[in-house]
C-alpha cells in the first residue's frame, strides 16, 4: 500500500508514517521546511519532499505509482495543492484523526486526553505495558529514549485469556475536537482547563466535547480520571454512560509520596501523571511491582523538562527544553525546575504558541509569570516573538496581541531588569552568550521552534 503523508514532520503525524513504515507499506510525504523529524523518516525509507508540490508521492502522476491514501495534519490549509490535486484524481483523503480513529477500531485502545500530561503519562503507560509483556503499539507526541528515540513503537498481538489482544496506546488530542474520531476500550483524563479557545470559545464548550468523547467508551469500558483536577464535571466524571462509576486515581494517594521519590523527572504533575499510569496498570491486573519498576525507569521524553549539561564558550550550563505554551504548564515547569535547582540562577526563554493563544490566556500568562516571579521560580524571563502557527491565526487578533505588550504589562511599575523582550532566536542567543557567567539553568520553553535555540549558539 502506498501512502503520502501531507504535513509530515508534525509530531503526530510524523508517528503514524512511522506506524505505516513498520507495516511495510510504501511511504512518502512533504512538509514546509525540512526538521530532524523528517530527516529521521528519510532515514527509515520515507520519500519526502520539501516544500509540498501539486505532484503527488514520488513526484510523478503516472497511475501506477500515486498513492492509495492521503493522509493529512490538520493543521495543513484547505487550498494545500496536493490534497487539491488528490481531491481531484479521486484519492482517498483521511485527517490525522480521521487515519488514527479507523486504527482505534482495530485495537483495545488506551486513550489518553485532557488539556496537561497527555505524553507523559501516554509514555509512561507505553513503557509500563511494554515492562510487563503487553507488547503494545505506542502512539506518542513526544520522542522516547526507550523506544529509541521514536515517537512510534509498534507491537504485536499476545495470547491472553480473552483470546488474541493487540494493545494500542494513543494521545487523544481535544483540539479541534479531533478525539471525537477515536474509539478506545479506556480513557484516562488527566486535567480539563480552558485552551484552544479559537475554536471552543469557552470552557463549557470544552466540558461538553469531553463529555461526548467519553461516550465513545463501550459497554465494559473504562474511564479513569484525575480526582484533583479543579474542572472536574460532574455530568462527566459521576458515571459513563453504561452507568459504571469511573476510577479515580488522587495525590492524595498513599503510593503519591513513593512515586515522588522513585521518578527521574520532578514535579508533583509528574507523580499525577505517574498516579493516572498506575492506575490504567491495576486496571489491567498489572502487579504493583512491574508498574514501580517500569516508573523509576522512566527517563523522560523530548521537550518534556528534557536535561541537558553542555558547555558553551567554556561556560557550563544546565539546558532544560521543555514543550509547555499553557499558563498552567509553565506554572508547574518552572516550579519543579525550582525545586530540582534551588541555588542555581534560572534563566526561561519563553515562546508564546499561537497569537490566538496568547490573546484569548493574556490574562493568565500575566498572572502566571507574576507569581513565578513573586516565588523567585526565575532570575531571568526572556519572552521572544509569538510563533505564528500558519493557518490557524486570524489577522485581527494577530493586530491585537504581541510579546512586547505581554513584557510591558509584566513590567508594569518595575523597574528591574529581570522581564525582557528579545524578539528573535539569533538576538536571544547573541543576548544570552554575551550575558551568561556560567551555572545557569536555561529553560527553553514553548510548543514552536523555540527548541532550536542552542543551534544559534554556534552560529
Amino acid at each position: 500500500m502506498k501512502i503520502h503523508f501531507v504535513g509530515i514532520g508534525g509530531i503526530g503525524v510524523s508517528a503514524l508514517a512511522r506506524y505505516y513504515l513498520e507495516k511495510g507499506c510504501q511511504v512518502s510525504g512533504s512538509d514546509l521546511v525540512s526538521s530532524e523529524i523528517t530527516e529521521a523518516l528519510k532515514a527509515k525509507g520515507a520519500k519526502i519532499f520539501i516544500p509540498h508540490r501539486s505532484k503527488l508521492g514520488t513526484g510523478q502522476a503516472e497511475k501506477h505509482k500515486l498513492p492509495d491514501l492521503v493522509i493529512y495534519s490538520p493543521a495543513v490549509p484547505k487550498e494545500n495543492p496536493e490534497l487539491k490535486k488528490a481531491r481531484k484524481l479521486g484519492i482517498k483523503c483521511l485527517s490525522y484523526p480521521e487515519a488514527l480513529g479507523e486504527l482505534t477500531k482495530k485495537y483495545f485502545t488506551i486513550a489518553v486526553s485532557g488539556t496537561h500530561g497527555k505524553s507523559t503519562t501516554c509514555a509512561m503507560i507505553g513503557l509500563l505495558l511494554t515492562k510487563a509483556g503487553f507488547d503494545p503499539t505506542v502512539i506518542v507526541g513526544t520522542k522516547l529514549k526507550e523506544f529509541g528515540d521514536s515517537n512510534c513503537r509498534v507491537g504485536k498481538p499476545i495470547r491472553q485469556a480473552q483470546g488474541k489482544i493487540q494493545y494500542l496506546v494513543i494521545e487523544a488530542d481535544e483540539h479541534m475536537a479531533s478525539f471525537l474520531n477515536y474509539w478506545p476500550k479506556i480513557i484516562v483524563l488527566t486535567t480539563i482547563e480552558a485552551d484552544h479557545l479559537d475554536f471552543y470559545k469557552n470552557l463549557k464548550n470544552i466540558l461538553k466535547a469531553f463529555k461526548k468523547f467519553t461516550s465513545h467508551l463501550p459497554k465494559d469500558g473504562i474511564l479513569i480520571a484525575n480526582k484533583d483536577d479543579k474542572n472536574r464535571d460532574t455530568s462527566i466524571f459521576t458515571f459513563t454512560k453504561n452507568g459504571r462509576v469511573p476510577i479515580f486515581y488522587s495525590l492524595k494517594q498513599k503510593e503519591s509520596e513513593k512515586l515522588r521519590k522513585i521518578l527521574k523527572i520532578p514535579g508533583v504533575h509528574n507523580v499525577s501523571n505517574a498516579l493516572a499510569t498506575l492506575t490504567v496498570a491495576r486496571a489491567l491486573e498489572i502487579p504493583d511491582r512491574i508498574s514501580f519498576k517500569a516508573l523509576a525507569e522512566y527517563k523522560g521524553s523530548w521537550r518534556r523538562f528534557d536535561i541537558k549539561r553542555v558547555k558553551i564558550n567554556n561556560k557550563s550550563l544546565i539546558i532544560i527544553n521543555d514543550y509547555g505554551h499553557h499558563p498552567t504548564q509553565i506554572k508547574v515547569t518552572l516550579k519543579a525546575a525550582r525545586e530540582k535547582f534551588p541555588k542555581r540562577k534560572i534563566w526561561c526563554i519563553f515562546q508564546p504558541h499561537q497569537y490566538q493563544r496568547t490573546y484569548y490566556l493574556f490574562k493568565d500568562f500575566v498572572k502566571t509569570f507574576r507569581e513565578a516571579k513573586k516565588k523567585s521560580w526565575f532570575d531571568k524571563l526572556i519572552i521572544t516573538d509569538i510563533y505564528d502557527v500558519a493557518g490557524r491565526e486570524k489577522p485581527e487578533i494577530k493586530r491585537e496581541v504581541s510579546s512586547e505588550k505581554l513584557v510591558a504589562e509584566l513590567n508594569k511599575k518595575q523597574r528591574d531588569n529581570k522581564i525582557l523582550h528579545i524578539a528573535t532566536l539569533q538576538e536571544t542567543a547573541e543576548y544570552l552568550l554575551g550575558n551568561l557567567r556560567g551555572g545557569e539553568v536555561l529553560i527553553i520553553m514553548g510548543a514552536g521552534d523555540i527548541y532550536k535555540l542552542p543551534e544559534y549558539f554556534s552560529t
